[in-house]
Formats: C-alpha cells, structure tokens, sequence
C-alpha cells in the first residue's frame, strides 16, 4: 500500500498474524483482512467477525493505543453513542515497535450525510454526545501534546502552521478569504474554564452510521482535556448550514466558543489539505468540503 508519511510503518497481514500468535493465541485462528479506510494514524485488520486489530502506522500515533486502553473504558458509561470497546492490550514484538489494541467490531459505515435519514436528529445527537463527553471529570486527563495532535490547545498555537499551509496552497484555494476568517477566529477570547474531555477529531471518517442514524464515534487518538471549541469542527465537517444551526442550538455555545469551533474546522482543514493532496483523497476531500462550508457562511 502507498503510504501518507515519511517513516511510516509496513504493516503487513503476516505481521498481525504473528502478533496475534504471540499474544493472542485464543483468537490465531480467525481470518485476517485489512480494513479499507481514510484513516491517518492507525492501520486495522479485521479479525473474524467480531474483532478489529488496530496498531498506530506512524511514530507520532505511537501513545495513542495505552491512552484509548485507560479511559475508553471510564468514558463509555457516561455517553449516549456507543464508542469503541478494547478487549486486549497488544504490546511490541515481532519486529513491531509499539503498543497496539484488539476491539470489539462495531457495525455501520461512514456517516456520510446521504446515510443518516433524519440529519438534524443527527445534529442534536452529536450535540448531545459532546455535552455529555464534556461533563465527564476531565481532572486527571491527558493534557494536549503530540499524542492527540496538540488539540485542545489555544488556537494561536496553530498559527505558524496554518500560515505555512496557507503560503503552499497559494493558487489552489483562495487563500485570502481562508487568512481573513482564520485571523478573525484567531481573534476571538480565549477559553479560560477549566479543561474538559475532548475527542478532538469528530468528522464523517470517526462517525458509523448504522440503520440510517449515527450508531458511533471512533478514533480516539486525539482524545485529551482542553479547549471545548475543538470539538465544534464538526458543524463545519460534516454538517451542512441548517443542521449546523440546530447542532448549535443542542449544544448552547456562547459566540466566542463558536468562533473558536471554526477556527479549528479552518485551521484543521488548511493543515490537512496540502499534506494529504495527493496521498489521501478523502481526508483532501473533507478538507475542501470544510472550507468551502465555512467560506459560504462567512460570505
């Protein structure tokens, strides 16, 4: 398979059958398949029926399989949308340098809009999930870093990147509607409340759509406590005007934490565009769907 980044891994079925061997030996006998995805940090093999193999593809993805084994399993009691169950802790061997996790398989595709039937239920329900994500105690979670991407932090820490990706997309977008939107989220107040839970990276790609609704969130790498407003990319992501409206209204969010919201949908999407133009059409796709929302609502 082409890959996305420089130094990523070659994962290879045969190495998730030795792992597995190794490790799991009541489940070495189950198929192997690779499991297609736009995924960035994580490859997955699908183990039988009922299991998924997921093992971080990049160094940077490296802590993000010991951090979801810790607090899946305190989150997942507390939120109204089913999200992945770990049922073994895969550890470095076999040539593989880095801790890796087996998961419960949950069912449903991507939640793309065309697969859910009643879109501004979907906008509450992914409201509804973030509030009570955010009301979870967030006292002893991991704090932003390079484990989840260095979400959740203040949105001025992603300037240099976002005006790098800016000058490489020169010609390509319009690039001077992009500066002014970003400079204007940039200028919103900063968030002073105390960290609360963040997924950090709700979009179409980390949402299952089952039986024509939102069935549950995925991908928990850049899972942390920061900013609030990291989660409102989605509004921008995936939900078109109406929606975003309804999705603001469930979730009651003041002007600045909106502004901030679109701040990360922009500068997630700028960042993204020009690293994965020609390595990962969907997440370019995403990308351009993202700004092209945003540039829409602030014409």
């Amino acid at each position: 398979m082409a890959t996305m980044h420089d130094g990523e891994l070659e994962i290879s079925i045969p190495l998730v059958r030795r792992l597995i061997a190794a490790q799991f030996p009541q489940w070495s006998h189950l198929s192997i398949e690779r499991v297609v995805s736009s995924g960035t940090d994580n490859a997955m093999f699908r183990l039988g029926d009922t299991l998924v193999a997921r093992l971080p593809r990049v160094s940077w993805a490296a802590d993000q399989a010991v951090k979801e084994q810790r607090w899946l399993p305190v989150l997942a009691p507390h939120l109204p949308i089913d999200i992945p169950n770990i049922l073994g802790a895969g550890k470095a061997g076999e040539g593989f340098p880095w801790d890796w996790s087996v998961l419960e398989w949950i069912d449903g595709e991507t939640a793309t809009l065309d697969r859910i039937a009643d879109t501004q239920l979907a906008a509450v329900n992914l409201a509804q999930f973030i509030l009570a994500l955010q009301s979870i105690d967030a006292s002893d979670g991991p704090h932003p870093g390079q484990h989840n991407s260095w979400r959740g932090v203040q949105l001025a820490r992603r300037d240099e990147a976002v005006r790098s990706s800016l000058a490489s997309l020169e010609g390509r977008i319009n690039c001077e509607a992009a500066t002014a939107i970003w400079e204007n989220c940039l200028a919103a107040p900063v968030w002073d409340g105390e960290p609360v839970w963040i997924h950090g990276d709700i979009q179409s790609g980390n949402l299952l759509a089952l039986d024509s609704r939102i069935k549950a969130v995925i991908d928990f790498g850049c899972l942390g406590v920061g900013d609030p407003a990291c989660d409102l990319l989605v509004a921008w992501n995936l939900l078109p005007s109406t929606e975003r409206k309804v999705f603001r209204q469930a979730l009651g969010v003041d002007d600045a934490t909106w502004a901030r919201g679109r701040g990360w949908a922009v500068s997630v999407a700028l960042i993204a565009l020009p690293y994965y133009w020609d390595t990962n059409p969907a997440m370019a796709a995403s990308s351009r769907f993202t700004l092209e929302q945003v540039l829409a609502e602030c014409n």
